[in-house]
């Protein structure tokens, strides 16, 4: 769709010249506009408290993208610096509107995207400083990022708070997840193709592994970590969105309220955890110090400056869905910081053949379908074939495999260009309801409730120490 297709719009980002901004916004809106995708006269405005004026703010935003994608268009940049205009502001003042008040009067669009990059602590101050300067109308969209609440408490507040000025046809919570190719593709995998939906159900599939494994500390999100964990921070969304993609049932039609009405019955049918599961199908672990590559890294303790913390840096979990298409298939879910290698896939793992009629009576192993999310996009089939030449029948397992960008021949967008495009062409099928984001509290709850006497682990930075524990790849999980 070309820009031509699209009215213009107020591109409005609180806290604008943060990282999430800097990192992922703005390359976004420039890979956008460069595609003709963004019209001139959108206007985006950064309001944040920082002492600065325009100029030095778009000075600031050159140098970024230049950085950050060094094969840039100038000239789309210097367009996209035109567009953009900088305001300070304190946001828990809410006489301070009255600048974006003023500008956007003048911009003459009458649809305002305003984008919460900030803690959701100021959620509350920045809603109603936009509603005390009337400028929330039906017409009005707002982007919420994560963290939504630190538990069911803290998020149906927050999202209290948040339906005080906003319907909720016109709140976009964002999950940059759902925005990935690889992971749209899961849709497209399951339901476009006969032979896949056939064999996808309990029947067929023997366990199905999550994983999100990230090389990383908390490096500077260390007070947020601290507070949230693993836990909160990964499996709360990230997570359980990839596992409802893979085990809801086909929608009757492919838009917003469809998909995520079969996303909410597989959050519902989660079994909950109680007193006597939490020892057997869940495992919490920090790290602590060790060698990534050739780097020698600290312990967690010392990445955030202080002793004596139990947030955990690993989740593992066995969790099962109670309906009849997943019944007794168990599901595992891990992530974890420090992890040998940075990567984030999901592999469904067929049942065994039940007889192995070949005379050699080398192990078989199982099929298995593995959809790599990052980095390295691909799907791969592993299937048994025979090893060509005479003595029998050897075999051993291959892979069919699909490296995405070079099958579809063209680069990837960033999940960020997606999902802003979404939001202003108005498509929320990529966005959470806030039944969804409750349910997923709701079943992250049974644990939380029940952790409080379970053993955090320790695990070596960079090594998988905690394969004993049916954390990491290779383990055959379904022996538990």
């Amino acid at each position: 769709m070309s820009s031509k297709n699209l009215s213009d719009f107020n591109f409005v980002i609180f806290g604008g010249d943060g990282d999430l901004a800097l990192k992922k916004i703005f390359p976004a809106l420039y890979q956008r506009l460069n595609d003709d995708q963004i019209h001139d006269n959108s206007k985006i405005v950064v309001l944040s408290k920082n002492e600065k004026d325009s100029e030095q703010f778009r000075n600031q935003l050159n140098a970024e993208l230049l950085k950050r994608i060094p094969e840039a268009d100038q000239k789309c940049i210097a367009r996209l610096c035109a567009m953009t205009t900088y305001i300070k502001i304190e946001i828990t003042n809410p006489e301070d509107y009255e600048s974006l008040r003023l500008l956007l009067s003048t911009n003459g669009h009458n649809h305002s995207i305003f984008y919460y990059s900030t803690p959701s602590s100021l959620f509350g101050y920045i809603s109603a400083g936009l509603h005390g300067k009337k400028l929330i109308d039906p017409n009005s969209k707002v982007v919420l990022e994560k963290p939504l609440g630190s538990d069911l408490k803290t998020f149906e507040e927050l999202n209290k708070t948040i339906r005080k000025y906003f319907k909720e046809y016109q709140i976009y919570r964002i999950d940059h997840y759902l925005g990935k190719e690889t992971v749209q593709n899961i849709m497209v995998l399951r339901f476009a193709n006969y032979l896949f939906e056939l064999a996808w159900n309990r029947q067929h599939i023997d366990y199905v592994e999550i994983t999100v494994a990230e090389s990383l500390g908390v490096e500077s999100r260390k007070d947020y970590y601290d507070k949230y964990g693993a836990l909160k921070d990964m499996v709360q969304n990230h997570l359980l969105q990839l596992l409802c993609l893979v085990a809801m049932e086909a929608p009757s039609e492919l838009n917003a309220d469809n998909v995520r009405n079969e996303k909410l019955k597989a959050l519902h049918a989660l079994q909950k955890y109680g007193a006597d599961d939490i020892k057997k199908a869940t495992v919490k672990g920090q790290y602590t110090r060790g060698k990534i590559g050739d780097a020698h890294v600290n312990s967690y303790q010392e990445d955030i400056e202080g002793y004596g913390s139990t947030t955990e840096t690993f989740v593992a979990l066995r969790v099962f869905i109670q309906n009849w298409r997943w019944a007794g298939v168990p599901f595992y879910l891990r992530t974890g910081k420090r992890m040998p290698e940075r990567y984030s896939e999901i592999v469904i793992n067929f049942k065994p053949v039940p007889q192995n009629i070949f005379p050699e009576k080398a192990p078989l192993d199982r099929n298995k379908l593995v959809i790599r999310l990052q980095p390295d996009e691909h799907i791969e089939l592993e299937q048994i074939a025979k090893i060509p030449g005479p003595g029998g029948y050897r075999y051993k397992s291959i892979s069919l495999d699909m490296d995405y960008k070079s099958s579809i021949g063209k680069q990837f967008p960033d999940a960020y260009e997606r999902l802003i495009m979404d939001v202003i062409r108005g498509n929320q099928t990529l966005f959470m309801r806030e039944d969804e984001v409750r349910a997923s509290w709701e079943w992250i709850h049974s644990i939380i409730d029940h952790w409080e006497g379970q053993e955090l682990k320790l695990y070596q930075a960079g090594t998988q120490a905690l394969s004993d524990d049916v954390l990491m790849p290779g383990h055959e999980w379904n022996k538990i």
